[in-house]
């Protein structure tokens, strides 16, 4: 791919434009091995050397990363008061990643970050839907009747009743743990799902989107990149009906 060296320098977060402009022109930056003064300067970022201030850059279009998101953070990619799950990605080098799609700021788990758009796109769009599995605790008895009514679509206050969702008891009580697949990502939808059979979500975590698992080892705030195959089996994921 061609870029300007500019853009080249400041996509990889060292700097703004106009600060690694001032770098170039400085001869602090070089082209296979040679110093150049020109920030307009096109380069094959496939093929060539870029170094600086004396260390290699490499270019990287697309991040992904899972991030294990905690309680307490926003879904958002910027916030004058709250931390955001983007401050948590400690190691990123672009600075145009966001979250794709959003969870509550008290839901935990699963929540993939990267600046690839149009893999955002298929993993949202409704017309796609991709799997998206929680865990959670319910205040009140989840019953049989409840696995029905969801299953069969419910009225959440919106202009069309939801898309059948799995839900499946793991353990029964006053408190009940449930697990649920769902294949939209409506405002507060699980917590509005529940709402309307007449029980209160009190613990919600995301365990899966797509083909793509939380990993366990990743405790709360923790994030790795998504591996070569990950990426690659989240970029042909297609789910058909």
């Amino acid at each position: 791919m061609k870029i300007r060296l500019d853009k080249y320098l400041a996509d990889m977060g060292l700097g703004t434009r106009s600060e690694v402009k001032k770098e170039i022109r400085n001869g602090r930056v070089s082209l296979n091995g040679t110093a150049v003064y020109r920030p307009e300067i096109k380069i094959d970022t496939d093929q060539d050397k870029i170094t600086f201030q004396g260390e290699p850059v490499i270019y990287e279009k697309y991040e992904y990363y899972m991030l294990n998101k905690p309680a307490g953070v926003v879904s958002a990619t910027e916030d004058r008061n709250e931390t955001t799950v983007i401050d948590l990605i400690k190691d990123r080098k672009r600075d145009d990643l966001f979250p794709v799609g959003r969870l509550d700021k008290d839901t935990e788990g699963l929540l993939i970050i990267t600046n690839d758009g149009d893999l955002a796109h298929r993993l949202l769009s409704p017309k796609k839907h991709v799997d998206k599995v929680y865990f959670a605790r319910v205040k009140g008895l989840v019953t049989e009747e409840d696995i029905q009514s969801f299953t069969q679509g419910l009225d959440i206050g919106d202009e069309k009743p939801t898309l059948p969702a799995e839900l499946v008891i793991c353990s029964p009580g006053g408190i009940s743990e449930i697990c649920l697949t769902i294949r939209e990502g409506r405002f507060h939808q699980v917590k509005r799902m529940f709402q309307a059979v007449g029980k209160e979500v009190i613990y919600l975590k995301r365990l899966r989107m797509g083909c793509i698992t939380l990993d366990e080892a990743l405790k709360p705030g923790e994030y790795r990149r998504l591996t070569e195959e990950e990426v690659k089996r989240l970029c042909s994921q297609e789910r058909k009906l």
